[in-house]
């Protein structure tokens, strides 16, 4: 017996009002409403705990609560879905690998948050940004990256302090000269979170063969998630 006409319908009006239910509320976020909303967001979701998957392995990344507004931005966008079809596009062996979504981007930005105690040591995650017509440093909504860098001898610690006018602490200077990092990107991009496991992997990206515009021959894809109770 073929279905009645009233009951197509039915069934048509069902899938499409399931359908609608199980869509995510997204929040839109622009230039004028950002802070209020970011702030509001961050307070009703405080998880701070990330996992990257790649195919070199994954990557545990802690986001700081001194950073509310990247932390919020960073959490909402993954729970809304925005890389899922992400890449580290980006790759420069000894400075960092970026990632994002190439030719998907948001229109507005996140204000600086600079905190003297988070810098680029190897692992540190930070914000990229536009550098032309950008006098506060805010950074880019979506593209961000890991530092890898290298490490300094005491004297090349030294100097590049001393040509980028930085005074840093002695925790600082252990650190960059034992684990590394990239000093010369200090206070002009937000730091929010850092790498707590798997600093192996962005040294096994960073190694991957690229063209001389900095994207690698091979896509290099990953896929970010909220950590659960046991990785944390």
């Amino acid at each position: 017996m073929k279905p009645s006409v009233a009951v197509v319908v039915t069934w048509c009006c069902l899938l499409i009002l399931a359908a609608a239910c199980t869509q995510k509320n997204t929040i839109l976020v622009t230039d004028a409403n950002k802070r209020d909303v970011l702030t509001a967001y961050g307070n009703q979701n405080p998880e701070k705990d990330v996992i990257i998957e790649t195919d070199f392995g994954n990557m545990q990344i802690r986001l700081y609560d001194e950073t509310p507004l990247h932390r919020a931005n960073f959490i909402k966008l993954i729970k809304d879905g925005y890389y899922g079809d992400s890449e580290f596009y980006r790759i420069v062996e000894k400075f960092v690998v970026q990632g994002g979504v190439p030719l998907k981007k948001l229109d507005y930005t996140i204000p600086a948050e600079f905190n003297p105690k988070y810098f680029h040591k190897k692992g540190a995650v930070a914000m990229a940004r536009l550098d032309e017509n950008n006098p506060g440093k805010e950074s880019s909504s979506t593209e961000f990256y890991i530092a890898q860098g290298s490490k300094y001898a005491d004297w090349e610690f030294d100097d590049e302090a001393r040509s980028l006018g930085l005074r840093l602490p002695p925790q600082q200077r252990k650190i960059y000269t034992s684990i590394g990092g990239e000093m010369s990107l200090d206070g002009k991009y937000t730091v929010f979170g850092e790498v707590v496991s798997g600093l192996d992997v962005i040294d096994k990206i960073a190694a991957v063969k690229v063209y001389s515009t900095e994207h690698p021959y091979k896509k290099v894809p990953f896929k970010i998630r909220i950590a659960d109770e046991k990785e944390k």
